[in-house]
């Protein structure tokens, strides 16, 4: 079902046996891998900053005054795709689909200086063609142990009793459930004694919007004799990521391919770093990309049957942000 690229995910293999670091980049359908090794990415113009691995100076004049607009699609644009996604789950065919949309927005910013502004535990500056701040990790390795942290419902943390409020509300705790049981059974493809070790952890984001609250989880195993060292073939098995394509997964993703009228590329891809030993790579979300000289940033939610499309529409404008402080 997922188009492939074989060789790439045979190279990350073959680098990870030999225990040598690389940084890895894989767009949301895996059509494009790039395989970057430590002195490479510099040179390549990546910008990467983990908090396993960073190659910036840091050195950057953060004084400027900054300017924001967004322009988002009309309720009544979002709700063609939104109402496809409902018909589908009306049938039958998914639980629960990430619909996401494209934003254009308007900022005195360059890509590279959003990349420097911003605060995020990912951030990466790809070739002045996107920029992400991803607060959401994919899979951790280490000493042969895989953890993930799916990431599902957030909230306005402005609002009173926000966290109270994120954790029992019916259709954001039915979406984190059913994220966390797909994390699980994905997990299982190539660890053994899967287990959630913490549930529902509240995060707290700030940004220069407003401030958030999200919804994670931890999921760990112990990686199967036939996976071990191998990165690559880990990638192959676990992507595209649940938490941000929903499930079934294969039958989801064609929802998704009707449902959003335009490519996602990288955006919802995964990137990580693999520093000899261990991995920690992200979810690529709250992505800026460049197209013919405009900026356009790309979000969205989960939507399940019990999904009210003012409720979507407001989660999908609430994370059209930059997180600086």
């Amino acid at each position: 079902m997922f188009s492939v690229n074989h060789q790439k995910f045979i190279e990350m293999d073959e680098l990870s046996l030999q225990k040598v670091p690389f940084f890895f980049i894989i767009d949301f359908l895996s059509e494009n891998v790039e395989i970057y090794k430590e002195d490479e990415t510099k040179k390549s113009g990546l910008l990467i900053d983990f908090q396993t691995f960073s190659n910036t100076d840091n050195r950057y004049d953060l004084n400027k005054k900054i300017e924001w607009i967004a322009f988002p699609e009309s309720a009544e644009s979002f709700k063609k795709g939104f109402d496809e996604v409902q018909r589908n789950i009306r049938l039958g065919n998914s639980y629960l689909v990430n619909y996401t949309r494209k934003t254009r927005i308007e900022t005195n910013l360059t890509l590279e200086e959003i990349f420097y502004h911003s605060k995020a535990k990912y951030k990466v500056f790809y070739k002045d063609f996107f920029v992400f701040f991803s607060p959401e990790t994919f899979v951790k390795i280490i000493d042969g142990k895989i953890l993930t942290y799916p990431m599902k419902g957030t909230i306005d943390a402005a609002l009173e009793n926000a966290k109270e409020i994120l954790k029992n509300d019916i259709k954001e705790k039915a979406e984190h459930y059913t994220v966390v049981d797909l994390l699980r059974n994905d997990l299982s493809m190539v660890a053994d004694h899967v287990k959630v070790d913490q549930f529902q952890h509240i995060d707290f984001i700030k940004t220069q919007q407003k401030d958030l609250y999200a919804m994670s989880s931890e999921i760990s195993g112990n990686i199967k004799a036939e996976f071990n060292g191998k990165i690559g073939s880990i990638m192959k098995k676990l992507l595209p990521a649940g938490s941000i394509l929903g499930a079934p997964k294969s039958k989801t993703l064609e929802i998704i391919l009707n449902a959003e009228d335009y490519d996602r590329g990288y955006y919802t891809g995964v990137c990580g770093w693999f520093d000899g030993e261990n991995l920690d790579s992200c979810v690529m979300i709250r992505f800026i990309e460049k197209e013919n000289g405009k900026l356009y940033f790309k979000s969205g939610g989960g939507i399940t049957h019990m999904s009210r499309l003012e409720d979507e529409y407001q989660e999908m404008k609430n994370k059209i942000y930059v997180p600086i402080h």
